[in-house]
């Protein structure tokens, strides 16, 4: 009984939610991924992005919640995802137009790029606080739980309870559903293999009478899409803050650069290894092993970091993949 309920801690504390969270990262991750396969150059506005957009379905779900409209024990959120995702693809084609277009044009260095994305970081940074001001937001709605740790103690007969959010099972759905679209785009499509082409040689697509402006409005879309999926699934499962998103950008870039940046796969792979390591750093192992290991009884919680640095692992698994495999585990730069 001892190891069915260590095995049930380690589910409800430590796999469940890095699950949750390496699905989040991985959405997160593939829209940088595609941003720099196709652009060529790292979007530090990805996280501020995916705020703005995540703020836009919030308001979009009060709305619907006054007028008395829900999924039932779905939340509301998933039917404002949709006008979520196009005004968020309008921001962000405008934003192309009107700044990297330009640079674009003009084969600028990627530095050049990445400096006016910072400058664009701080435009939705502020767009973002403007429009939804920087306090916490809840706005999760139907069905708290599909199990409830009272149930499954009932039902197992174990002291140890296991507790399962129907975000956390949302996350893993949606997160699968947009994989295997995007996947089939890329592979199936006239415009995903128009995508990959320019990606591999741009020259040579150009040359096959592909139309580069037309593949970088698609790769914008994409990209919008990915970040109001990740961000809405993200503050469904935690909470909504404006500069939540902004923190998250460390982990989602070190996903794409730890898989390999420029790599769907290694963008997935990554966002997974770096939610599992995170949270297996910062979760106190002290219940887990009195399960397995009664007669020990250790001081401390056997807890490697605090959960105030949790970003630090991150940080290491990157400085570790950038000294000792630059291109990731997958080799990046294509799509």
């Amino acid at each position: 009984m001892d190891i069915l309920n260590a095995l049930v801690a380690f589910l409800n504390f430590v796999f469940i939610p890095a699950a949750s969270y390496g699905a989040q990262l991985a959405l997160g991750a593939l829209g940088v991924t595609l941003i720099y396969g196709i652009l060529r150059f790292s979007n530090f506005a990805h996280g501020d992005t995916m705020a703005f957009g995540t703020a836009i379905v919030i308001i979009l779900t009060w709305g619907l919640q006054g007028l008395g409209v829900n999924l039932g024990p779905l939340p509301t959120a998933l039917l404002a995802l949709p006008l979520g995702i196009a005004l968020t693809a309008l921001l962000v084609l405008g934003t192309d137009r009107v700044v990297y277009r330009f640079y674009r044009v003009n084969k600028s260095a990627p530095i050049i790029m990445v400096m006016a994305s910072v400058g664009v970081m701080f435009v939705m940074n502020g767009l973002t606080r403007l429009l939804i001001g920087v306090d916490d937001q809840i706005f999760t709605d139907g069905a708290r739980f599909v199990i409830d740790v009272r149930s499954f103690r009932d039902w197992s007969g174990l002291d140890e309870g296991l507790a399962l959010r129907t975000t956390q099972v949302l996350t893993l759905v949606v997160a699968v559903l947009v994989v295997w679209a995007l996947f089939r785009f890329l592979n199936r499509t006239k415009s995903g293999k128009a995508m990959r082409a320019y990606s591999d040689n741009e020259d040579l697509a150009l040359l096959s009478g592909i139309e580069p402006e037309r593949v970088v409005r698609i790769t914008w879309i994409i990209a919008a899409a990915l970040m109001v999926i990740a961000g809405t699934l993200y503050g469904l499962d935690k909470s909504f803050g404006p500069f939540n998103y902004f923190q998250m950008l460390l982990p989602i870039f070190a996903s794409a650069i730890v898989g390999g940046l420029g790599n769907p796969v290694g963008a997935i792979a990554g966002g997974f290894l770096v939610a599992f390591s995170e949270v297996a750093v910062t979760y106190p192992w002290r219940k887990i092993v009195g399960y397995l290991a009664p007669d020990w009884q250790p001081d401390g919680l056997l807890q490697l970091l605090s959960t105030e640095y949790k970003f630090a692992v991150s940080f290491m698994i990157l400085i570790a993949v950038l000294l000792f495999r630059p291109t990731g585990l997958f080799r990046g730069k294509s799509v």
